[in-house]
């Protein structure tokens, strides 16, 4: 293997973030897995990994966990991989400001404030990858998803920006876009859900109730659903490759959506969505 890298990746209690920091640790690399609670960090280091608490809903924390981060790999930054993240469920009309701030401040300005300090050591090394894990939702819209389609659509434009800007600087900038992965993100969503959504005084609260359904279930209810390794496999690319790409499809849904969006009209488009929801 080429020499280890030093990695920070965000939100690894569990799914996606667990999965690529302990493979990445087991390739050699020197990984710092960060995590919200306290509790989860002390199960990221029974595991054997570097972790510090990052808290990604506000700047304090998020500041004082990349700093932590940082100085557990000895002040080098090699790749930033963004991937705590949460989604909040709940129609447009029935979504609290309060709510939708929340989403944004954890999904798009706790990874536009770590990306902009882990851009100060990359640029004045030469060298460095900034990898978000956005969403097919980034891609296309669907009901009941606005507060995290926005964040994710936000998150998509502020990437292209930025892989622009920092062309010929030696920082390459990616875009992971999964479909649906055996995570924890139902369970998650399904507690922003209730936190913030007065669902039974809604006039959406007969499709809510399907939608609570859905996000309590155990199993995989969403058909083309993979396991966090796939993701895994274009992060290794991503890293790696002499000239990553600017995105990465993973799963059917998310080839789907793009190749839809691109050759059908909006009216069109909507019909599918909205048989899919």
């Amino acid at each position: 293997m080429a020499q280890p890298l030093s990695i920070i990746i965000t939100g690894c209690s569990s799914g996606i973030g667990l999965y690529c920091a302990e493979a990445l640790h087991r390739m050699g690399h020197k990984v710092v897995a960060t995590a919200r609670q306290e509790q989860d960090v002390a199960a990221l280091q029974v595991k054997g990994l570097l972790s510090v608490k990052l808290d990604l809903s506000g700047e304090t924390q998020r500041q004082a966990g990349f700093n932590a981060a940082l100085a557990l790999l000895d002040g080098k930054l090699d790749v930033l991989f963004n991937n705590g993240a949460y989604g909040q469920p709940g129609a447009v009309e029935d979504l609290p400001t309060a709510a939708l701030k929340q989403q944004f401040e954890v999904n798009l300005f706790a990874w536009h404030e770590l990306t902009n300090l882990a851009l100060k050591i990359m640029l004045q090394q030469g060298h460095g990858r900034i990898i978000h894990n956005s969403s097919v939702l980034g891609l296309v819209a669907l009901p009941y998803r606005g507060a995290y389609n926005a964040s994710k659509f936000a998150l998509e434009g502020l990437t292209d920006t930025l892989r622009m800007e920092l062309k010929g600087t030696g920082v390459q900038v990616s875009l992971i876009e999964p479909g649906p992965i055996v995570s924890k993100f139902r369970e998650n969503a399904r507690q922003a859900f209730l936190r913030h959504i007065d669902w039974q005084q809604s006039r959406h609260h007969k499709e809510y109730q399907g939608q609570m359904e859905r996000l309590a279930a155990t199993d995989a209810p969403q058909k083309f659903t993979l396991g966090p390794e796939a993701v895994l496999k274009v992060l290794l690319h991503a890293i790696h490759a002499k000239q990553a790409k600017a995105r990465y499809y993973v799963t059917f849904p998310t080839y789907l959506m793009g190749f839809l969006r691109r050759i059908l009209p909006t009216k069109w488009l909507d019909k599918v969505l909205l048989g899919n929801r």
